[in-house]
């Protein structure tokens, strides 16, 4: 039996210890609730804020327009399908070009440069400034001086349709000087000239914003593009297709408009410029031979012309033999060679001396020599690597171990064109020494001829083989000027830019969207930390799960709504209120505490002061003194006593009196104006109340009273801030711990555990003062009917609320 009462004991001491630990542990809803319901008005406010934020934001933000355009790229050379030309550079990898040369800033730079953009006109209101593009009423022409100039803010002050003032800062200086229209105005660092095209709209512009709303400024094209290039988007669409979208966003919807639909045209420019440089190329190197061969054709005719004079021989003196057609032959052949060996040389040096290869022009050149076949696989293979590596570019750096690998094998390629190269003209060498060889032989059987036949044969192969060169030039650059010709962009504009009326920046509904939750975030994080900074007391569920319902509920006391007298007695004023409905309910509840007949003690104690003990004594006092026992009421917080101003008497004798003998009991009783009910006031404030308290004197006037009254109530100090009222608390026959709701804390539930446990109060019950009854209105039940608790539900209510409820009864009558 011992045995299992020390272990019931461990197990209770364990579960109080697992109570504190556990203090305040979990989530409670209908508190958090309470606290947003409490937290409205600063909801209301986050809201109200939010919303003025977001009208605001719209109102002042300038919106961004954006224009789009989706091209297709297909480049075609007409010349080819038409004439039957040699194609040039005509390749299948313009797409990762094209797109790269879209998001390029020398492109960028070079379709800002056909746009007006030279000049920039602005409105400047209070908040916002509106760029005035290609819709200004003035127009200004301007000779830079200084280019420091760029940049400028020039702002102009109308002061008829023909006179004004332009007005700048430079360089910490305000400069200021007037102007005439159509006339030129000399500045230290620029000259200007003013045209004023709708004055009419400068004057109604200058009647709603402030005075010099209009400025201009001379912008710089660098500082354009770094300026507004991020707006750019290029994006490939669908490589399949070979469409690409391109996207700009700007204040102004024209001016974002424009500049797309100018870099599609230009792209379209560019895209068959670009084409034509091979071509370009080629002409170029033509060009250069013809020069020279055209001075040796001369010289030869000259020469022949002088021979025939000055030797007397005629063309019809020449004897035209099958070996002087063969040698012609071969002079022929060796002068093809010769051209070939040129233009293999020409491609050597090109791949020798420059680290990027133009493998259109290669192709071009070797368009149409007998050895295309032997090296156009090895520069197609080049021209592949070179596609794969600026594919990869977008994806990896230029240091990358992958551009690193295709480096390498670029280096491959090219030295094994070289080492191709080399073979072939290698092999023409030898073909043009065989060649020569035969060509000597010819010229053997020519020596047997007379000199003069023999000279005059010689010089007119040279001529034949000058005249055949030039001739074969000639056709070639003929060629290659109409392949080049026909080069037409078919680049197709799929969908073409315009001018959006609706802003994609800031988007209202989104806007708002954002801010709503903004507000909302705001106000939950709000709610939580007040939820989690929340410490006091509000119901009596509660205090009966954090001491795990090992203490009885009493009941509670509802908030008075109206202001509290002096006295602190209501039941007698309201007896048919809440609050004296609430006493009743804690004297009923009292029975089930302790029935045994006889007098009892009831003791009331708190943790701190201001939680009600003073106002519960003396109330409950009043109720159960209406039920015709005889109550007395003992004030022993003697360090702050209260009973006496309660009732309003005199407190120069009272308990700390009785204690040192220096009254008797009939002295210091006093009569208050309720029938049964006496009281004891604390009487002077001793030195040593918690001695005076557990003396033997305390327990011989209990004893006393008990045979003059049947309750005997008792407001003890507060046991959280002294250990005075403990004494009186273990005595009590129904030992009352006060706690009140929205003032005390969490904690102070600790010390009714304590108490319960460790001072073995085991009577002890707990009463909840202060509670607003209409909280649980909105969700948050207060557990008043817990146990022996009371309800609000019985038909009673608050007498300033008669009224009211009467009104409503009428109406429901009715």
């Amino acid at each position: 039996m011992l045995k299992e009462n020390i272990s019931n004991t461990n197990d209770s001491f364990e579960r109080y210890k697992e109570r504190l630990s556990n203090f305040s542990g979990e989530f409670e809803l209908g508190l958090f609730l309470f606290i947003a319901r409490k937290s409205i008005v600063w909801t209301i406010v986050f809201f109200a804020i939010a919303f003025g934020s977001a009208y605001l934001y719209l109102r002042y933000t300038p919106p961004v327009f954006e224009s789009n355009s989706v091209i297709q790229m297909e480049t075609r050379n007409q010349a080819k399908q038409i004439l039957n030309v040699e194609a040039i550079a005509e390749t299948d990898n313009g797409l990762a070009e094209g797109v790269e040369l879209l998001r390029s800033k020398v492109f960028f730079k070079r379709v800002l440069s056909k746009l007006p953009l030279q000049i920039s006109y602005f409105t400047e209101g209070t908040f916002k400034v509106n760029e005035l593009y290609k819709n200004s009423p003035f127009s200004v022409e301007t000779k830079i001086i200084n280019p420091k100039i760029l940049g400028t803010k020039f702002y102009i002050d109308f002061n008829n349709n023909h006179h004004g003032n332009i007005i700048y800062r430079f360089e910490g200086n305000d400069v200021s000087i007037g102007y005439e229209t159509g006339k030129w105005i000399q500045f230290p660092e620029v000259q200007l000239k003013i045209d004023i095209t709708d004055f009419s709209e400068i004057e109604a512009k200058q009647n709603l914003v402030k005075k010099n709303a209009f400025y201009f400024t001379l912008n710089d094209t660098n500082t354009v593009v770094n300026d507004i290039f991020p707006n750019l988007d290029v994006k490939l669409l669908n490589e399949q297709a070979k469409t690409i979208l391109i996207a700009f966003k700007d204040f102004n919807p024209q001016k974002a408009a424009d500049i797309v639909s100018k870099m599609t045209d230009e792209y379209k420019s560019f895209d068959v410029e670009s084409k034509a440089e091979s071509s370009n190329s080629v002409i170029e190197f033509i060009d250069m031979q013809l020069g020279l061969v055209y001075e040796k054709l001369k010289l030869s005719e000259n020469t022949i012309q002088d021979f025939r004079k000055n030797n007397s021989v005629s063309e019809s003196e020449s004897k035209i033999t099958s070996n002087e057609t063969r040698l012609n032959t071969l002079d022929d052949q060796i002068t093809s060679l010769e051209l070939e060996e040129n233009v293999l040389g020409k491609i050597e040096s090109d791949i020798s001396n420059s680290k990027s290869i133009d493998t259109y022009g290669l192709l071009a050149m070797l368009a149409g020599t007998p050895t295309e076949n032997n090296i156009t696989s090895t520069v197609d293979a080049l021209h592949k690597l070179l596609i794969q590596k600026e594919e990869m570019l977008y994806d990896v750096t230029p240091n990358s171990q992958a551009i690193k690998a295709i480096d390498y094998q670029i280096d491959i390629q090219k030295k094994l064109l070289k080492e191709s190269i080399k073979s072939v003209k290698s092999n023409l060498e030898i073909r043009k020494q065989e060649l020569r060889n035969k060509s000597k032989e010819f010229e053997h059987k020519f020596n047997k001829l007379p000199d003069n036949e023999v000279e005059y044969g010689r010089l007119q192969r040279l001529f034949s083989i000058n005249e055949k060169y030039y001739n074969l030039l000639l056709e070639k650059k003929t060629e290659y000027s109409i392949s080049k010709a026909g080069f037409v962009s078919q680049t197709a504009v799929l969908e073409k830019a315009d001018a959006s009326s609706s802003p994609v920046s800031p988007n209202r509904k989104i806007t708002f969207i954002i801010f709503t939750l903004a507000a909302t975030l705001f106000s939950l994080i709000l709610i939580f930390i007040r939820y989690l900074s929340h410490n006091e007391i509000n119901s009596l569920n509660e205090i009966t799960k954090y001491t795990n319902a090992s203490i009885s509920i009493l009941g509670i006391v509802p908030r008075c709504k109206q202001d509290i007298p002096v006295s602190q007695l209501l039941v007698d004023k309201s007896p048919k209120s809440l609050i004296a409905e609430a006493f009743r309910s804690i004297r009923t509840n009292l029975q089930f505490i302790s029935n045994t007949p006889g007098p009892k003690i009831i003791a009331l104690t708190s943790t701190i002061s201001g939680e009600g003990k003073t106002f519960v004594a003396i109330n409950l006092a009043g109720i159960i003194a209406f039920s015709g026992k005889k109550v007395i009421i003992l004030d022993l917080d003697m360090r702050k006593p209260k009973i006496h101003i309660g009732f309003a008497v005199e407190n120069s004798s009272g308990m700390s009196t009785l204690l040192i003998g220096k009254d008797t009991l009939e002295d210091a009783i006093q009569r208050s104006t309720l029938e049964n009910l006496d009281i004891i006031t604390a009487g002077p404030v001793p030195p040593n109340p918690s001695e005076l308290i557990i003396s033997k004197k305390m327990d011989e006037i209990l004893e006393h009273l008990k045979t003059i009254y049947d309750v005997i109530i008792i407001d003890n100090p507060p046991v959280g801030l002294v250990s005075d009222g403990i004494a009186m608390i273990q005595k009590a026959d129904y030992p009352i711990y006060i706690f009140r709701a929205d003032y005390s804390k969490r904690n102070f539930i600790q010390n009714v555990d304590r108490l319960f446990n460790e001072a073995n109060i085991t009577r002890l019950s707990v009463l909840l003062n202060g509670v607003d009854v209409d909280r649980k209105n909105y969700g948050y039940n207060y557990g008043y009917g817990y146990g022996y608790g009371y309800g609000s539900g019985y038909g009673y209510y608050d007498e300033d609320k008669t009224k009211s409820t009467n009104k409503k009864s009428f109406f429901k009558r009715k």
